[in-house]
């Protein structure tokens, strides 16, 4: 028997694979929809809790999205503001404009400020959404389900990093893929600014932002002295892939199959060389878990902005400074052959030696780890899968710049372990998993010796449970943690910590009109980022859809 709780996840995962595929599907079951970010903007005093009154359940309007995650800076120098887009998505059709660069900023920015204002009423779902320019990928996002009377909702991203693409003038394209009808009734209103900021950037910004072409190929300019790759990939487009920490081996009983389990990794290849490797961040769209109520206020870690992976593809610049095209491939592994699934959109950031025409190099270290997993399925009355995997990559290469023989060496180790306890029907499932995904980045010239260490961990831990009484609880805590250690000659530069972590605990009643939901909900999020750069601490709960703290403590 296929669970209720695997349905109404599958309902989410469709709406998702509609946005990302451009096939207009309507969304089935009580899944919701996944949430947009709010900036920090009027948060409250230090140590300030909010007063409001609590009703006993979920009334039909509630607080609007937002985030304890910290706002973008922003530099006390003159900006210009310039609009990217301004869209109803009512279908699967993208909006296309044209950008063109600010007259008043200059073209050297110290910092450029994406922002993203939404709005939407009536009854909608979770829809997932991409912004372009010039063929960049500048965000990647997703929406917040509505209130009968309507929410309003914002995301800001630094993008600076783009700065090359923003300097000429570029097409523009914009989809948030949705479904209006008599049912589903919420037009998706949005607007997209930059804003720059003149001065020079705190840091040198990439020379050069490429895609591929076709999709696979990169062609880089002569002398790239930096090259890094983000992948902004998201399981979201194929069914369960989209809730791919939960599948089980086919010989297992449950709802989602995946041969080889719940193992997911991302790896990127040059030339049909393995190149890099990464855990995928488990990203939780507020259809997920099967609780809507879950997520009309505070949505999942990352769910509002999507953060890419990112890839130190330095190693391979004496390769690809032969200007030549060269084969750049994405792929997944554990997701099953043949099986879709997984959105994997790619820049390339390119940092150039002004004093070389052409930058010569060499591959000198490539170690490949054998790729560890395994999933144990023990049966009885309750179910349960042990999972184990990993991998590890070690890379160098040194190129020839005009200030000398520069080594770079790259070496990543992922490791993952779950374990997902379920009953025969379903009606009780649960997971508690973990993700660790270890870079040092060591560069050798020109001076002491800089290295980078970046320890990121992802936690997932919950369990949703239909009572006889057809009443639907789930209970769950995510987590997104990074250490990022950077020394020079061994002795420390930089240094940040980030735990970010929700937690939620939701109800209501299934296959009833919504007024007879009686449904209760307590969510909160505390978001810490704290280093050499100064600290960050803000904590917001939420109880039946309104909001009841909002505190600081830096």
């Amino acid at each position: 028997m296929r669970s209720r709780i695997i349905m109404s996840m599958l309902a989410g995962a469709t709406l998702l694979a509609s946005t990302l595929l451009g096939a207009a599907a309507a969304p089935a079951g009580a899944a919701a929809p996944a949430g947009a970010a709010a900036p920090a903007g009027a948060a409250a005093p230090a140590g300030a809790t909010q007063s409001a009154d609590v009703p006993a359940e979920f009334g039909t309007d509630w607080h609007d999205p937002l985030t304890a995650a910290p706002p973008v800076g922003r530099p006390h120098s003159r900006s210009c503001q310039v609009t990217l887009a301004e869209a109803q998505f009512r279908d699967f059709t993208p909006y296309r404009g044209r950008y063109t660069p600010p007259a008043g900023c200059g073209e050297r920015w110290s910092k450029v400020v994406l922002r993203l204002d939404g709005k939407v009423k009536g009854r909608q779902y979770d829809r997932l959404g991409y912004l372009h320019v010039g063929g960049v990928e500048v965000l990647r996002t997703s929406t917040p389900e509505p209130s009968p009377d309507g929410i309003s909702w914002s995301v800001e991203k630094d993008v600076t990093r783009y700065s090359d693409t923003f300097r000429r003038a570029q097409d523009v394209e914009m989809l948030i893929g949705n479904v209006v009808d008599a049912t589903y009734t919420g037009v998706i209103d949005v607007q997209a600014t930059l804003t720059f900021f003149t001065g020079a950037p705190a840091e040198r910004t990439p020379d050069r932002v490429l895609t591929l072409t076709d999709g696979r190929t990169l062609t880089t300019p002569r002398n790239s002295e930096r090259v890094l790759a983000e992948v902004y990939a998201t399981g979201s487009g194929g069914g369960c892939e989209e809730f791919w920490y939960l599948t089980v081996p086919d010989a297992a009983p449950y709802s989602c199959k995946a041969s080889g389990g719940p193992y997911r990794e991302v790896q990127v290849s040059v030339d049909g060389q393995l190149a890099g490797i990464a855990a995928p961040f488990p990203t939780v769209w507020t259809g997920g878990w099967s609780n809507p109520f879950l997520w009309y206020v505070l949505p999942a870690p990352r769910a509002f902005d999507v953060t890419p992976i990112t890839y130190d593809l330095t190693p391979f610049a004496g390769l690809l400074n032969d200007g030549r095209p060269h084969r750049v491939e994405v792929s997944v592994a554990g997701v099953p052959e043949g099986q879709a699934g997984w959105s994997t959109p790619v820049n390339v950031l390119v940092w150039q030696d002004a004093g070389k025409a052409q930058v010569t190099g060499k591959l000198t270290e490539h170690r490949v780890g054998d790729l560890t997993n395994s999933s144990v399925h023990t049966p009885g009355s309750e179910h349960r899968l042990d999972t184990r995997g990993g991998h590890r990559l070690t890379v160098a290469g040194y190129l020839d710049t005009s200030h000398g023989r520069v080594t770079t060496t790259v070496d990543r180790v992922l490791a993952n372990t779950s374990v997902h306890r379920w009953n025969d029907d379903e009606t009780v499932d649960g997971l508690d998993a973990t993700w660790n995904d270890d870079e040092t980045v060591t560069v050798d010239g020109r001076g002491p010796a800089r290295t980078a260490h970046t320890h990121r961990t992802y936690t997932m831990d919950g369990t949703i449970t239909i009572g006889a009484d057809d009443r639907l609880r789930t209970v769950l805590t995510l987590g997104d943690r990074a250490a990022v250690d950077e020394t020079r000659g061994g002795r420390r530069t930089a240094w940040s910590r980030l735990d970010d972590t929700y937690s939620g605990d939701a109800a209501f009643t299934l296959n009833v009109p919504r007024e007879q939901r009686h449904a209760v909900g307590t969510s909160r999020e505390r978001y810490r980022l704290y280093g050499s750069e100064g600290c960050w601490d803000r904590t917001l709960t939420t109880r039946q859809g309104v909001l009841v703290e909002d505190r600081r403590a830096c």
